[in-house]
């Protein structure tokens, strides 16, 4: 693996972050006092199964809690602290420059309106264009991310594609506005397998294509072998494990990173099984269908 420069100041550089749920006069720990930064062209890699605090991690970075969420340390952005920052703030930074990609890409459209109007309605809240240049920005997005037909695709409502494709387009349209840091929550976990494979090649793209920072969360480990130069591993609420990716999944050195690989070799195990069974069953997609049901 290629090392990153180190020397470039970081984009992001988040301290002793902790997240405490209220209620009333109890307070629960749901993040503890994690650390960490990410510097442009870099990928930094948030491991850990499902509650383990790091998509919560990242909502407190965004300033995308409620009230009854209590977030405390530091979470420095080019300079500018967001931790406490105005609402108002941290609204402008979301969209522009920085970018969230969420896991489900249904979730994110309302059914109730084309795909057109959507996308239009995102980019004029950062853009003031004309209706011709509004339609080739968003033609554009379509095509960069070899979507067939995109003026047929601009006329459909979002439950007429794919959930592959939502997704896509959401990562399109996180990419339009030139942001300097995009968050990935989980962008693979609701479509099919077909599906992620497409779309880790648009992130490993993006990625490679300037210098963009950017925070990728998932509970695989394959996926996050694929793009993150840096990964922690979060459980209970803490950062256990942390250093390059190739330290973090070649030589761990906490339990519970062992198990995460254990996992996915298991995993891997079983998808190579079923490989296997292709030329003697000739039923190949049904044995890949078991191995990631």
């Amino acid at each position: 693996m290629i090392e990153k420069n180190t020397t470039t100041d970081p984009i992001l550089k988040v301290s002793d972050l902790s997240v405490h749920f209220c209620e009333g006069k109890k307070r629960h720990c749901i993040v503890d006092g994690v650390s960490f930064s990410v510097r442009p062209g870099e990928c930094l890699g948030i491991l850990g199964e499902s509650g383990s605090g790091k998509s919560m991690t990242c909502k407190a970075v965004l300033g995308l809690l409620d009230k009854n969420f209590l977030v405390t340390g530091s979470s420095l952005f080019q300079g500018q602290e967001l931790v406490g920052a105005n609402p108002e703030k941290l609204r402008r930074l979301r969209g522009s420059s920085i970018s969230v990609v969420l896991q489900n890409p249904m979730s994110c459209f309302d059914p109730l309106y084309r795909i057109g109007d959507q996308m239009e309605e995102t980019i004029a809240e950062h853009m003031s264009l004309s209706s011709r240049t509004m339609l080739n920005m968003m033609l554009d997005i379509l095509t960069l991310m070899r979507i067939r037909d995109p003026k047929d695709v601009l006329r459909k409502y979002p439950h007429q594609l794919s959930g592959g494709m939502l997704q896509r387009i959401m990562i399109g349209l996180a990419i339009s506005l030139d942001p300097v840091l995009i968050i990935a929550d989980e962008p693979t976990t609701a479509i099919d397998s077909i599906s992620q494979f497409s779309i880790m090649k648009e992130f490993v793209r993006i990625k490679h294509g300037g210098d963009v920072a950017m925070i990728f969360i998932s509970h695989d480990l394959g996926v996050l072998s694929l793009i993150a130069d840096h990964v922690i591993v979060m459980h209970n609420g803490r950062a256990v494990e942390r250093g390059s990716a190739a330290s973090v999944f070649d030589n761990a050195k906490d339990p519970y990173t062992h198990h995460l690989i254990g996992q996915h070799k298991a995993v891997m195990e079983r998808f190579l099984r079923a490989i296997r069974a292709r030329e003697k069953s000739g039923n190949f997609h049904e044995h890949i269908r078991e191995v990631t049901a």
